[in-house]
């Protein structure tokens, strides 16, 4: 069984930055896109940033700007830096792969905080 791994989140003031990663615990085939979800209290979960195999990203208009995705195909990571953090980021940030046979896989979830 596939498990995605996340870990970078923490507490920082607003205005500062983090690096967000997700690592895969074994191969996965025919990969389209891997992403970023988030999550805050009482909201329900939302996408953050995207990228699919041909290289194609797809942020979130209260993020563009300020994110930014990348991968690594050979070790099926993906991270996201994040920069200007806002308060409104804090949230409960989620990997996710998705491939074209129809799997879906998420990691665990790593917590967010920005304090004002």
């Amino acid at each position: 069984q596939v498990q995605l791994v996340e870990s970078g989140g923490g507490l920082v003031q607003a205005g500062g930055s983090l690096r967000l990663s997700c690592t895969a615990s074994r191969s996965i085939f025919n990969i389209n896109t891997m992403g970023w979800y988030r999550q805050a209290p009482g909201k329900e979960r939302e996408l953050v940033a995207s990228i699919t195999s041909g290289g194609r990203t797809n942020y979130a208009d209260s993020v563009k700007g300020r994110f930014t995705i990348s991968r690594d195909n050979a070790k099926i990571r993906i991270f996201l830096q994040m920069n200007s953090l806002k308060p409104e980021d804090t949230a409960v940030y989620y990997c996710n792969i998705k491939t074209f046979y129809g799997l879906d896989y998420w990691g665990q979830g790593t917590q967010v905080t920005v304090s004002s």
